[in-house]
């Protein structure tokens, strides 16, 4: 296979993998590929610099090479806040309601996506294969076809790709599917979030679709457009159950719930993870079975994002409000019904957390796949495995119709569950998780890297859409 270039919003480290699980493995994996065919990792360093030079800062470490510019403040504030996460994120996870349309925003994205192509251009060389990473970096594939790149160059998003009824209410909405357009190859977590871009194509722009080639065809070019689900690095997490910190993590959470049963959350801070909607269900539990209320606590692991942006603050201060009023309600001398923890912990640790928990609770209102559901699934014991309370709006559950599928958005629905799954008798709970098991295992994110750069290397490469030649 050809050298391959990786570009993303952000750049992992190599050094930092045994910390990625985050990441869900994918900084594992990507590190992984780019040890295989040899090339660079290109993105934004988090830093930022008074005045955009342009300069790249380049390392190599463990075999691989990374290459980071800095951002000027104002790219920071009108790219990074501003178009990608007070625009993008909230529209395509279906809150209209939060997306704030500012035209200054979208002169960031646009002009930071200029920056990065102009910068990462002295990087590629004529036979690299260019692959670039979500929601950020949308136009950048029509920027690289610009400066006369006729490379390969594959995209994937990460988050779901919202209905074309909301979609429309993106001002310039048309030109941005272009841009994409001139990627030769568009990858999505679940078939829903294709159908929903097909569609758009189809409706919007009036491209033709070959359903059965998977191919989407505008302006005279074709661009191969496919579902392909991510999973975790399985054989990497489940070492970590094999660490003293794996087995320390899973000491403190068995001795301190003193013979009731943990249920675990664990997310960013964010508004699509459903965390009030979460704890009103929780609360709902404990108003309907109070009598349950000893047997059951919850921890919910939620780490700060994106703090600069106030729909996080007021999320954070809604969580904070909610979990005080259940525990005031609820806690007694040696009892606080739910644990909420506002940061970060390890892969290993949070092994031995999933693994010392009889339930995960997985409830986002909506997700591109969510690596925490398989996460859980991948770190129970086979013998006595605990159950899996998912969110049917999360990609994830297409693959995993043997966890408890539920409305997050319904607090009784949440309790019923909550209900089933403390009382679920072994045999069934063996039952369930063997089938979850067998996808977690084998759709992992190695198979998926391996799947997306296949299909990328077998694209002939195109001229740019509209060019004649």
């Amino acid at each position: 296979m050809s050298r391959l270039v990786v570009i993303s919003n952000r750049v992992a480290v190599p050094k930092a993998r045994g910390a990625a699980g985050a990441q869900g493995g994918l900084a594992g994996a990507l590190n992984s590929a780019l040890k295989q065919n040899g090339g660079v990792w290109f993105g934004w360093s988090g830093q930022e610099v008074e005045a955009f030079t342009g300069a790249i800062n380049v390392q190599r470490s463990d075999g691989v090479t990374t290459a980071t510019i800095d951002l000027e403040p104002q790219d920071v504030d009108e790219y990074y806040n501003g178009y990608a996460n007070s625009t993008l994120w909230p529209l395509f996870h279906y809150r209209i309601d939060l997306t704030q349309y500012e035209q200054e925003f979208g002169k960031g994205y646009e002009r930071v996506n200029e920056r990065f192509a102009e910068s990462v251009l002295p990087l590629i060389e004529p036979e690299d294969t260019i692959w670039v990473h979500d929601y950020h970096l949308m136009p950048l594939g029509e920027r690289l076809r610009a400066r006369g790149i006729r490379n390969r160059i594959g995209f994937f998003l990460h988050i779901p790709w919202p209905p074309t009824r909301l979609f429309v209410s993106l001002p310039f909405h048309e030109r941005l599917v272009r841009a994409l357009l001139h990627y030769d190859l568009i990858g999505f977590q679940t078939e829903e979030w294709l159908e929903s871009f097909i569609h758009y194509c189809r409706k919007e722009l009036g491209a033709e679709v070959d359903e059965e080639r998977c191919t989407v065809t505008l302006d005279g070019r074709r661009t191969l457009a496919r579902a392909y689900p991510i999973g975790i690095d399985y054989d990497h997490f489940m070492a970590q159950g094999d660490t003293l910190t794996a087995r320390n993590a899973f000491q403190r959470v068995d001795a301190s719930t003193r013979n009731r049963t943990a249920m675990i959350g664990v997310d960013r801070l964010d508004y699509s993870k459903g965390l009030p909607e979460r704890v009103e269900g929780i609360g709902r539990f404990f108003d309907t079975y109070p009598e349950r209320t000893k047997d059951l606590v919850f921890i919910q692991i939620a780490p700060p994002s994106r703090e600069d942006i106030r729909s996080y603050q007021q999320i954070r201060t809604v969580l904070e409000q909610k979990t005080g009023q259940i525990n005031g309600a609820r806690s007694d001398i040696d009892l606080v019904p739910i644990r909420y923890v506002n940061r970060g912990y390890s892969t290993a640790e949070l092994f031995g957390f999933y693994r010392a928990s009889k339930i995960g609770l997985v409830t986002p209102l909506r997700d591109g796949m969510n690596l925490v559901a398989k996460e859980y699934v991948a770190a129970q014991d086979p013998e006595d495995p605990g159950v899996l309370i998912l969110s049917r709006f999360a990609g994830a559950a297409l693959q995993m119709p043997d966890a408890l599928l539920v409305n997050p958005y319904s607090p009784d629905d949440l309790a019923h569950n909550i209900r089933l799954a403390l009382d679920m008798p072994l045999a069934e709970r063996r039952e369930r998780w063997e089938r979850l098991i067998v996808n977690v295992r084998e759709q992992n994110v190695l198979r998926w890297t391996e799947a997306i750069l296949g299909d990328l290397e077998a694209i002939e490469p195109q001229p740019a859409a509209g060019s004649g030649s």
